[in-house]
């Protein structure tokens, strides 16, 4: 067996049987990014205790070296020291969407001459929206291929301020990206939403900021932010919430997991995930210390608006062919701008293990097939499209569903490394 770092292109097989025991999720991806671009913004020593280490957040660190500073590890910690800036550098962000968005906004703030880009899929996903905000509080940002897409060329210290208007229908980050960097424009930056999916990443990056010191005015239409002096010399990254659904989704579908290292407080909107098993029939059982799920028996299908906790859908979709009825999941057009079409990614999956799926322009209808029959047993190879998400739901489905293979395995590696060895020390026979 391989282990979870592993890129061999040799299928993966996913086991199958009940779950049972506990787990901590690893530390959260968005409040790792959200930490390393306030650290930048900020300009001052940072140590980042217990930050995410996995494809992403290696590609933000590369890109905070390239920028001058210097990254040292000690045990579960960052320690992050500015240094000397370069007059240029040109970013490499792979297909991490977050970072390239964080940045795009980031580098008008921060003097020098930037170019932003990524692999063939980042250049597909859009930042057009982004990029226009910024133009208009004075920001000057050329594209260098397709209009709206990167890759990009920025001139640093463009930034100003004023009053912008940004539609987020497309992705969250646009607005936090907006956020973090009129910490440091030359004029206040008055940022009007139009429209905004996803909200909790918005409140998650707001909580970030508020623990680098730095404010930001909530109003009616939007949100209002200074330039200011901010910055932390500690902070500490909590448990990931998306990651957790994994295992929280295999105990609702097969069985019994215990998740550590959590926070119940959290404003991030995927710990929504576990209220959403509830009313599937799943028992969940949360208290200071650790998350309880457990099957409650059979499951129930659910009609679901998931725009706040898109990162879900795959991972609900993985449940809905064991659910007694027809699960609706609606509203996530946005969806198919990710790592992958998720839409098209998940459907095309589930077809190939035997269910059935009907794909909408923004969402799934997936009637719950093997709520009173068994699974086909047939192997079959499965391709995640590149997309971490989709791997990791398929290993929920995999647990009642024998034979399913993954190509490209690895791709968990993005966001949670160690999946496949945590995933499996659950499974029992």
């Amino acid at each position: 067996m391989t282990d979870s770092h592993s890129t061999s292109t040799e299928p993966r097989a996913v086991a199958s049987g009940r779950v049972d025991g506990a787990v901590a999720p690893p530390p959260s991806k968005s409040a790792t990014h959200r930490a390393f671009n306030l650290a930048l913004l900020a300009g001052r020593p940072t140590t980042i205790e217990r930050p995410l280490i996995a494809e992403d957040s290696e590609l933000f660190l590369a890109a905070l070296r390239e920028l001058g500073w210097a990254v040292e590890r000690d045990d579960d910690a960052v320690r992050l020291t500015p240094g000397e800036p370069p007059v240029s550098a040109r970013l490499h962000c792979g297909n991490a969407g977050t970072m390239a968005r964080f940045l795009t906004a980031t580098l008008t703030a921060l003097s020098g001459e930037w170019r932003l880009d990524g692999v063939a899929r980042l250049r597909e996903r859009p930042v057009g929206a982004l990029v226009e905000a910024l133009r208009s509080a004075g920001a000057r940002i050329d594209y260098l291929g397709a209009e709206g897409y990167f890759p990009l060329r920025i001139a640093g210290g463009s930034l100003r301020g004023g009053t912008v208007r940004i539609e987020a229908g497309q992705s969250s980050q646009y607005v936090s990206a907006l956020l973090m960097a009129g910490l440091r424009g030359s004029e206040p930056l008055r940022i009007e939403i139009s429209s905004l999916v996803s909200a909790p990443y918005v409140e998650l990056t707001l909580q970030s900021m508020e623990r680098f010191g730095a404010a930001c005015e909530r109003r009616a239409e939007g949100f209002t932010v200074a330039p200011q002096s901010f910055g932390t010399a500690r902070t500490r990254i909590e448990g990931d919430w998306s990651a957790a659904a994994y295992p929280a989704a295999a105990a609702a579908l097969a069985g019994r997991v215990r998740l550590r290292g959590l926070d119940p407080r959290s404003r991030q909107g995927d710990r929504a995930f576990l209220d959403l098993l509830a009313r599937m029939g799943a028992q969940v059982r949360t208290s200071e210390d650790e998350v309880e799920i457990a099957r409650g028996g059979e499951l129930v299908a659910v009609d679901a608006d998931l725009a706040a906790m898109p990162d879900q859908v795959p991972t609900l979709a993985a449940l809905a062919p064991f659910a007694r009825g027809t699960t609706r999941i609606r509203r996530v057009a946005h969806l198919r701008i990710k790592e992958s079409d998720r839409l098209a990614a998940m459907s095309d999956a589930l077809r190939r293990i035997g269910a059935e799926v009907e794909e909408l322009a923004d969402g799934l209808v997936i009637p719950g097939l093997w709520a009173a029959a068994e699974p086909p047993r047939a192997p079959v190879v499965i391709d995640p499209h590149g997309d971490h998400r989709i791997a990791m739901s398929l290993a929920v489905a995999g647990l009642r569903r024998p034979g399913i293979r993954i190509a490209d395995a690895h791709v968990v590696g993005k966001s949670y490394p160690a999946f496949w060895d945590d995933f499996e020390t659950l499974v029992r026979p």
